[in-house]
């Protein structure tokens, strides 16, 4: 699949990882289902979705605890370009 799929499917993707449907939850606008699943995965790129979920959501000093559990800094460009980063390293893992 790839970042103009994960945009362009209407229906909940089932066959992707669950970073992936919470990449594409967020995307169509629901944060909350987002949130649900990225918190449930303890790895880095969980930490990462989770760091960027809290980031959009305007906590940034929760964002900050993710992206330090993540291993990354936080970002100062646009959330478009971290969405699109996330999303394309989740999909070639």
């Amino acid at each position: 699949m790839t970042i103009e799929e994960v945009k362009s499917v209407k229906q909940i993707p089932t066959n992707l990882s669950p970073l992936l449907i919470a990449m594409w939850h967020d995307y169509h606008g629901n944060w909350e289902a987002s949130h649900q699943l990225a918190q449930d995965v303890s790895t880095r790129d969980g930490s990462w979705v989770h760091a960027y979920l809290h980031r959009k959501e305007g906590d940034r000093s929760n964002a900050q605890y993710w992206y330090h559990q993540a291993g990354k800094q936080m970002p100062v460009y646009s959330l478009e370009k971290e969405w699109e980063e996330i999303t394309e390293a989740l999909l070639k893992n």
